[in-house]
């Protein structure tokens, strides 16, 4: 009996160690990475931002094809006519936009606004697993739902957020909701997560400044499909020098 219930002590210190939980919330993490890429490794994403008034009225909108690629390595091509030609290079933690009229790859920040409040970094990057490490915080509610809370902390300087706040579902592990903190520990902005008709892929992402409740900005996913990309799209100066790729 003294064995069983030494077993047992340790099994509980064990379960309750600080390892133990940070590979508990390294699974949630890759599983909600699941509802916002499918699991691909390699795809296109077709994206839409819209930025839309207080009164629900439309304001702007643009369309954007997301090719993401393994080893941190995304390009967006901007569809829109009003910026057409004009590219955003992610290899790792250095971003560049490359415009069609000049032949000079540009060094911009993962925080450099697309439209409204999506920033370039919250088009190009799509997973929690491989950038941040996160701590289980415990359970609360989301709305009617039984949720998770976790804290996760930036594992690289080349993100848009060193720190956020995710809430998930209690039983899927599904993003709920999640407030984003810039380097310097100040709340940039709060997104929610909508999800398509059968709940196993996010269809849309809204987000609110801290700051100004005045506009909100969707960020539509259309449409993904596995696709690999050349790896001479992921040059910067072969980019400058090609303005049409597809």
């Amino acid at each position: 009996m003294k064995t069983q219930a030494l077993f047992c002590t340790l099994l509980g210190a064990l379960l309750l160690s600080p390892a133990a939980q940070a590979l508990d919330a390294a699974t949630v993490l890759k599983t909600a990475d699941a509802f916002r890429s499918g699991g691909a490794k390699q795809q296109q994403v077709d994206t839409e931002v819209r930025v839309l008034n207080a009164d629900g009225t439309l304001d702007k909108e643009r369309r954007y094809t997301v090719l993401t690629q393994t080893d941190h390595r995304s390009l967006v091509l901007m569809q829109s006519p009003a910026e057409k030609g004009q590219k955003v290079l992610m290899l790792g933690d250095d971003f560049w936009l490359l415009m069609p009229s000049s032949q000079r790859p540009l060094r911009i920040t993962p925080l450099q606004k697309l439209l409204g409040d999506a920033s370039t970094g919250d088009v190009a990057t799509l997973s929690w697993s491989e950038d941040y490490s996160g701590e289980l915080q415990g359970e609360e509610r989301c709305g009617e739902l039984p949720c998770l809370k976790l804290a996760l902390q930036a594992t690289r300087k080349g993100v848009s957020y060193q720190r956020i706040t995710l809430w998930v579902g209690k039983t899927r592990h599904e993003p709920l909701r999640a407030e984003l903190y810039v380097q310097s520990d100040k709340l940039a902005k709060t997104a929610e997560f909508r999800y398509e008709k059968n709940g196993q892929l996010i269809s849309e992402m809204l987000l609110q400044d801290a700051l100004s409740q005045r506009k909100q900005t969707q960020v539509r996913y259309l449409a993904r499909k596995n696709r690999e990309a050349p790896e001479a799209w992921f040059n910067p100066m072969f980019l400058a020098r090609s303005p049409n790729l597809e």
